[in-house]
């Protein structure tokens, strides 16, 4: 789904959507009360947002599974996997596992970190599947409103370009729920992407976004992003943001085509077909649902997410005392 306009730009929402989002609201906060949490026999990190959309939860879902297996964790992802056919069937998740039946970004933390992935809506049994597989640590990707599955620690992500839009819950504003919430997470963790002029809060931790590697689809030896300095490419990215993805890539001075799809969008050979033999450059959760038809011309560009290093002591110290 695209975003309207108007949460964002400043524009005044339309009068219905005020409506349905007081609707909205007294939906969410009588859902949250009438469910009871569960708890599991392991810690449960979750990692969410309070917008509809991206805003960068993945990349750092990577960064911190990779940082719990330096310091010794064993953890395991627990993921809805968004848009995924058959929801209802719980599946364990590999970086070969078609995206249509696990979700693209599921597949991509596979194989990012390695660690198990199993994908269910029912967040519980995702999280004993994983426990009872070895995992010490569950981290929920994407779980912040996931009242059922009780957790020990909570990191909202911020998106540092949009943030809270026009501060109204859907379908007025891009709210899930009402900003006050974010509060109530014990770490904040703020999305600059590539924009060095974008700077944390007060309590909020800069996450920026590092990249500088395009890996072919079709194998072969990474290329640094230097090498398309000063050229044109086909950008694509089916992300919650894509202009974000735009400005990385301007940023090293590569002249962008633009290719904006929707977040989740299931990639055909035909999307990809731009009428030029100019390289394509997409985001790693659309290469993951790209391998099958690409050609020579296709590359992943991978992003990671780097934090302060206070930010991981803070972190591992908060984790050490529920081991």
């Amino acid at each position: 789904m695209k975003a309207p306009r108007y949460w964002f730009d400043g524009s005044p929402p339309p009068l219905h959507t005020r409506a349905l989002a007081k609707v909205y609201g007294a939906g969410s906060r009588l859902r949250a009360k009438l469910v009871r949490p569960r708890k599991v026999s392991k810690p449960v990190l979750v990692i969410g947002n309070l917008i509809a959309g991206g805003s960068g939860k993945t990349p750092l879902t990577i960064a911190v599974v990779a940082r719990l297996q330096a310091a010794g964790w064993t953890p395991g992802v627990a993921s809805r996997g968004y848009g995924r056919d058959d929801a209802g069937t719980p599946r364990w998740v590999e970086p070969v596992t078609d995206p249509k039946l696990a979700g693209d970004e599921p597949v991509l933390i596979a194989a990012r970190t390695g660690a198990k992935v199993r994908v269910d809506a029912d967040r519980v049994a995702a999280a004993k599947a994983l426990i009872a597989a070895g995992c010490d640590i569950v981290v929920c990707d994407d779980g912040l409103q996931h009242y059922r599955l009780r957790r020990d620690v909570e990191i909202e992500v911020i998106d540092g370009a949009r943030r809270y839009g026009n501060g109204l819950l859907i379908p007025a504003g891009p709210l899930r729920e009402p900003a006050a919430r974010s509060a109530h997470c014990d770490f904040r963790v703020l999305n600059t992407g590539s924009d060095t002029d974008l700077d944390a809060g007060f309590g909020e931790w800069p996450m920026r976004l590092e990249t500088g590697q395009a890996l072919p689809l079709v194998g072969g030896r990474p290329l640094p992003l230097s090498r398309f300095s000063g050229q044109r490419v086909h950008a694509v990215a089916g992300i919650g943001d894509p202009e974000r993805f735009f400005a990385t890539l301007r940023s090293h001075d590569i002249a962008v085509v633009p290719h904006a799809f929707a977040d989740h969008h299931r990639y055909t050979a035909e999307d990809l077909r731009f009428g030029s033999d100019l390289p394509v450059l997409m985001t790693e959760k659309d290469a993951v649902k790209c391998m099958r038809f690409a050609g020579e011309r296709h590359y992943s560009v991978p992003v990671s997410g780097e934090l302060p290093e206070a930010f991981w002591i803070a972190l591992l110290d908060r984790l050490a005392k529920l081991r």
